[in-house]
């Protein structure tokens, strides 16, 4: 007996349909668990109906732009994110506003963006799993310039001048692969000593707030290293970004900015403060470190930012 494989007309084929879909992988190679990896998720892909994944490998000079282009280009239905924070950020600069959706697969050491949606970052094979069965939820997306260069960036999480950068920039790699997210409580101990800068924040382009700061850090999400949760109303598609100025005063200084920070009463300190809006411009006297998402990407006195309120589709486990 022959098998009809044909669907009554009107009606999808569900067998087809499964079969055309198609998974792209930029993967950080460095961050890569081995080869055990790329062949569980083409098993994977097999099982769950999917056709052959596009593999793409980022390199030194191409952190992960290039290849999320080319997996766009080839028409795919979900680009997986392989890697740490730096190969996320590159991967979604690419994907916002196309309507492609972006799969996280945690390889790195911080995984910010995975650990606020609650995607699991022990296990690669399960966390691509949630991304072929999953369904897509959108989030904002937030843009930076830093020093009026033409070069815009995106970040999902955080963004942040002086102190918080200092430490992305001068944690030691070695202790971030033994020690994890305490490699960073370490640099910050390291960096506590520090002079204040000068600081005009414009919010929503209203009249600036002069401080002299430590540091300026912008939220998209509530939780940073360790699962500190430094915005603690920020929500990853609020559409709105969060504001946190860090100034300590004196000698006591850094124990305002810890009462700010972790106490009931957060606004009753003058260390910190708070602002939420749709843009930001920060402007220094000095030059001072710059992060995005938890990478250090050198120095600037200007950061504009602006919020772009559902610009990116994640496709995730429904939670």
């Amino acid at each position: 007996m022959t098998e009809n494989n044909t669907a009554t007309p009107g009606t999808p084929n569900t067998q087809d349909n499964a079969a055309s879909r198609r998974a792209a992988v930029v993967i950080n190679p460095m961050k890569s668990p081995g080869e055990s990896f790329r062949a569980s998720f083409f098993r994977l892909c097999e099982t769950q109906g999917w056709a052959e994944p596009l593999w793409l490998e980022t390199t030194k000079e191409d952190t992960g732009l290039g290849q999320a282009r080319e997996a766009l280009d080839a028409g795919v239905d979900v680009v997986i994110a392989a890697g740490g924070d730096g190969t996320v950020r590159c991967v979604a600069e690419v994907l916002a506003g196309t309507g492609t959706p972006m799969g996280l697969v945690p390889l790195g050491t911080g995984n910010l963006l995975a650990r606020n949606l609650g995607v699991d970052i022990t296990d690669p094979v399960a966390a691509s799993y949630d991304v072929l069965s999953g369904s897509d939820r959108s989030v904002d997306v937030v843009k930076a310039t830093l020093d009026g260069s033409d070069d815009e960036q995106v970040f999902l999480v955080m963004a942040g001048l002086g102190y918080d950068a200092a430490i992305m920039a001068d944690t030691v790699d070695v202790l971030k692969d033994r020690m994890g997210w305490l490699a960073y409580v370490e640099a910050g101990i390291r960096k506590l000593p520090g002079k204040p800068v000068k600081a005009r924040i414009s919010i929503d382009g209203q009249h600036p707030v002069r401080r002299r700061i430590r540091s300026v850090m912008v939220g998209n999400c509530g939780k940073i290293m360790g699962g500190i949760e430094i915005f603690p109303e920020a929500e990853v598609d609020d559409g709105v970004l969060d504001l946190l100025i860090l100034s300590p005063r004196g000698r006591l200084g850094w124990l305002g900015v810890i009462a700010g920070i972790f106490g009931r009463n957060k606004n009753e300190t003058e260390s910190v403060d708070y602002f939420q809006g749709r843009t930001a411009e920060i402007t220094l006297e000095r030059e001072q470190e710059f992060q995005l998402d938890g990478d250090h990407l050198g120095t600037g006195k200007h950061l504009a930012v602006t919020l772009d309120p559902d610009a990116l589709k994640i496709r995730m486990a429904a939670v």
